[in-house]
């Protein structure tokens, strides 16, 4: 269809758009509900020894080291979605009044000749279109929801007849599931997450305060019920955070225990004196020293010992009080589900609906619809989620430590929720490092527009973001001074840089990445100096690297003084 031709489908639907309107939803007869907790697979997390299930995205789970290889991105059979004659009218159907408004505006858009006329139609698209999803929201969780609305949310697809034939191809090819069970979801699986209460609202800057006064019973209900729910999310990351903990100091005994067996075994074994038997020798020379060596380890089993009494304490105390608040949540509910708050939706929405926005930026291409005329992607360029854990892989293979976030010393591989928005922007950024409530194991929100120009680019600049958040939320006031972002605005303020701090390490970041870790020299010493510290390559990339150019070697040599030196 070219752009002055009118579809079919539209032009069946515009006869009658004066005369019949788009017909109103029918909300189903069941209520969109809350769990009594996070959700139904919460309940009894660590208090029984039955065989470990499989943890749902919103359980951090601390054991897991990386991101699995992805086998297969695309389905090997396409699925028939969008050549069902219906799928605009269905994707229609049943909305509110803004549906009718995006049918009449898109209409004049494809039919259009003027280019000035045009663009005025394109501008008026957009404000009708996030009043459409506005709409549709909380209607995600309905398992009887057309596909059409949800693809409509997802991907942006609203016109089949707007894709080329190869992109339908490859569309009806995306899996749909998430087969990986990463934090990484879609616009109708994000609101479906909300909506049933297994995930928080996004923190904005504002909030208002509703007073318990001026509440119904309904929404007192509710608000205890979230009040406890934010509780249990903060126990849970002191719990998950402490049976880590607890976890390591287990293991460390065992090793000391092991290498204690062995060398107790070698110290108490005497061979037989030749024509002497049964006398056996003394001790050897190698014997005598297994003294000191054993009486070190005693020493790393006592101290072993305290660690873990503390630890296995501070498990014990977070248990009882997570328990104690889960009680709490099922006697507040008890066999009754608390209904779902709908202004938790649309609050939701309007941060979503900002942040989608900033994707794109000012002078980018805020057209809301998925068309030929602006998807210029390739299929590995685009971002599905496939994709995109594809290049958060890779991202991970040269910064290891990306995902971390250190809790009394020891690293937690935290990966944040990631939401793909169907815009046309070229950055991602992060919104949120961690919840506000639990700041040990909670993850952090980061967006990434889904038909970048470089997809590899904009979730660099989504990590590179979480990267400096969290690192200035570790050094808080003195994050000026201290840790990566001191010593990287110290250096800022050494060349006298005017302009925002966080672009130029966003900027430096992508470069460390895509350039440095490939041995081309494209960042400032110092800056490089910082980074390596801070943010270092894997071993294996280091050793790569010295062998390519002396700046490395030299950095490398550090590493090993620095080593050497540690604890004098």
């Amino acid at each position: 269809m070219n752009d002055t031709e009118l579809d079919p489908e539209i032009a069946a639907l515009l006869s009658s758009a004066t005369s019949a309107p788009v017909e109103e939803y029918k909300a189903p007869n069941q209520a969109l509900k809350l769990s009594k907790g996070f959700s139904a697979d919460n309940v009894d997390i660590y208090g029984t020894d039955a065989a470990p299930r499989k943890l749902s995205i919103h359980e951090v789970d601390l054991s897991r080291t990386g991101f699995d290889k992805i086998e297969n991105k695309l389905l090997e059979f396409p699925e028939d979605t969008y050549d069902d004659p219906k799928y605009y009218k269905n994707t229609l159907t049943g909305e509110n009044a803004s549906a009718q408004r995006v049918h009449q505006i898109l209409s004049k858009y494809l039919t259009c000749t003027d280019s000035k006329d045009r663009a005025v139609y394109r501008q008026q698209i957009v404000t009708a279109y996030w009043e459409l999803l506005r709409g549709m929201a909380p209607k995600m969780p309905d398992p009887n929801l057309p596909v059409s609305k949800k693809m409509l949310m997802r991907f942006g697809i609203l016109l089949p007849s707007l894709f080329k034939p190869e992109q339908k191809e490859f569309f009806s090819k995306i899996i749909s599931e998430n087969k990986y069970n990463e934090p990484v979801l879609y616009v109708d699986e994000w609101f479906k997450e909300i909506a049933t209460g297994k995930m928080t609202n996004s923190a904005t800057d504002e909030k208002k305060q509703v007073r318990t006064a001026n509440m119904t019973a309904e929404q007192a209900a509710n608000a205890e019920q979230a009040r406890l729910m934010q509780l249990q999310s903060k126990n849970s990351g002191k719990l998950q955070s402490s049976e880590n903990i607890l976890s390591i100091k287990e293991n460390e005994r065992a090793m000391i225990e092991t290498e204690l067996r062995n060398r107790v075994d070698t110290l108490t074994d005497h061979s037989p004196i030749m024509g002497m038997e049964p006398h056996k020798n003394c001790m050897t020379e190698v014997q005598r020293k297994l003294f000191s060596e054993i009486t070190d380890l005693l020493h790393r089993l006592s101290k072993n010992d305290k660690e873990l009494s503390k630890a296995l304490a501070e498990f014990r105390d977070a248990k009882g009080t997570f328990d104690n608040v889960q009680n709490k949540l099922e006697a507040n509910g008890g066999t009754e589900m608390v209904q779902a708050d709908t202004n938790a939706i649309n609050t939701e929405f309007d941060t979503i609906r900002q942040m989608a926005k900033m994707t794109i930026g000012r002078r980018g291409n805020q057209f809301p619809l998925f068309t030929r005329e602006f998807y210029h992607c390739t299929e590995n360029g685009t971002g599905t989620r496939e994709n995109v854990l594809e290049v958060l892989r890779w991202v991970e293979s040269i910064d290891p430590g990306v995902f971390h976030r250190i809790h009394k010393n020891i690293p937690n591989r935290i990966v944040p929720y990631v939401l793909l928005v169907p815009t046309y922007g070229d950055r991602g950024f992060c919104w949120e490092p961690f919840d506000r409530y639990n700041r040990v194991t909670s993850r952090g929100r980061i967006i990434i527009p889904m038909y970048p120009r470089d997809l590899k680019i904009a979730v660099l600049t989504a990590v590179a973001d979480l990267r400096w958040q969290v690192a200035k939320e570790k050094a808080s006031y003195y994050w000026m001074e201290e840790g990566l972002t001191g010593q990287y605005y110290q250096h800022i303020e050494q060349l006298k840089m005017k302009g925002d701090l966080k672009e130029f390490f966003i900027e430096d970041y992508i470069l460390w990445m895509t350039k440095e870790s490939e041995g081309v020299q494209r960042l400032d010493k110092d800056v490089r100096g910082i980074f390596w510290r801070n943010m270092p390559f894997p071993k294996e990339k280091k050793e790569d690297l010295r062998k390519r150019s002396l700046v490395y070697d030299e950095l490398c040599k550090k590493d090993a003084n620095r080593e050497m030196s540690d604890g004098y």
